[in-house]
């Protein structure tokens, strides 16, 4: 049989892989503090002196046991779980608090990008739905043979390149891949080939069916629907009566239905690759060639998209996980892998006699189809040092 297709159908079979970061910002604190490892550790706003309310953003599986969760309460997660300073301050047991940390999403997006960058390097269609999860197409990429290891390659490279850990779910639909990405978490690896999805969903709780919130959770369990089998098993009719359109269409999801291609948001807003030294390092011949590897990357698959950009911008990386970024505007948007090369260079300098653990280059502010580019001298400009306004950057400049 042909890869990819199944007797009697005449366009492919896709399969989808749906990325999900564990605890994406518990994760990224780890980073910055090693020491955070293993510890309970929650994420979140409104425990600082002089605030009284504020919110779970992320709680690690560790701080889970104590039965902290997501969007909890601030002050009902320090019922459950004291901070270990007030625990140890009076006279409590550390053992049975933890470490809290405020949300810093600049910090995020530089890990998220980091990720992002693997992704795309990995498919060629992606749909990013969040900072922390994104739907890849790898029909063209793998056949059901490979994709096993694939995946467990993916996740190799995210582990090892960025320092967090994915699940990962892979299977002919987006809502069945959905679904496998949580079936094993942390660290999953769960793969439904077809034709295996709907009895792989059979007897999961009717929650965790892609679309099937709490309230309508609920609901369906008075109506005798315990189980995605069950949702898969009900008159559609009566859950369209029930909770409209999207009663049918957890209805085909609980039946591995699901037609739905896995389709961009919009265009990208930049392209980027990046890349971590095996030990931090303040050879500069390795750096620049490093960047200049980079650079080169990213200008071939601008070329191949067709993409002209007007902003180039790098990253330098130090340890323990410090990050800087420098980027430069030029007057109007080109596609000059040799400027690329030469813009990116010189945005390191700065850097170039310091311990670096990863570098990036990354081109924005892009323009799709048939932009007018404007000629080589028009980027004759002495307002190029790092000090200018183009050269210093925010770190959200380059996300």
């Amino acid at each position: 049989m042909e890869r990819g297709r199944l007797p009697g159908v005449s366009a492919p079979e896709q399969i989808v892989c749906h990325a999900d970061m564990d605890c994406f910002y518990a994760s990224c604190e780890r980073l910055r503090e090693p020491a955070l490892r293993g510890e309970p550790l929650v994420v979140g706003m409104g425990y600082e002196p002089g605030t009284t309310n504020g919110a779970v953003a992320t709680a690690s599986y560790e701080a889970r046991e104590f039965g902290v969760e997501s969007a909890q309460a601030i002050s009902e997660a320090l019922e459950l779980l004291p901070r270990k300073i007030d625990a140890a301050q009076n006279g409590g047991s550390v053992e049975e608090a933890g470490f809290y940390r405020p949300v810093d999403m600049e910090f995020y997006e530089s890990v998220a990008e980091d990720v992002r960058a693997i992704i795309h390097e990995e498919a060629d269609t992606v749909r990013e739905v969040s900072i922390d999860e994104a739907y890849l197409d790898l029909t063209e990429r793998v056949d059901w043979d490979s994709v096993e290891t694939f995946g467990r390659e993916l996740k190799s490279r995210i582990e090892s390149e960025v320092g967090v850990t994915a699940s990962l779910g892979i299977a002919p639909t987006m809502s069945a891949a959905k679904v496998a990405s949580d079936h094993d978490k942390p660290d999953g690896l769960v793969i439904v080939e077809s034709g295996d999805v709907r009895s792989f969903l059979a007897d999961l709780p009717v929650e965790d069916v892609h679309g099937v919130g709490p309230v309508t959770a609920s609901r369906m369990r008075e109506l005798g629907i315990e189980t995605a089998g069950d949702l898969a098993d009900a008159d559609p009719g009566t859950l369209e009566t029930e909770f409209g359109e999207r009663g049918r269409r957890v209805h085909r999801f609980a039946r591995g239905e699901d037609e739905r291609a896995v389709e961009p948001k919009g265009r990208p807003k930049s392209f980027s690759r990046e890349s971590a030294f095996h030990e931090p390092t303040d050879d500069e011949a390795e750096q620049y060639e490093r960047i200049e590897q980079l650079a080169t990357a990213v200008a071939e698959r601008a070329d191949r998209r067709g993409v002209l950009y007007q902003t180039i911008g790098i990253k330098a990386v130090m340890p323990p996980f410090e990050v800087h970024t420098r980027a430069r505007s030029l007057p109007g948007p080109v596609a000059d892998g040799d400027l690329l090369r030469e813009v990116a260079a010189e945005l390191f300098e700065e850097f170039a006699d310091e311990r670096i653990r990863k570098v990036g280059v990354r081109v924005s502010k892009l323009s799709f189809g048939a932009d007018e580019q404007p000629s080589l001298s028009a980027f004759e400009s002495d307002d190029d040092s790092p000090d200018s306004a183009a050269g210093q950057r925010s770190l959200t400049d380059f996300d």
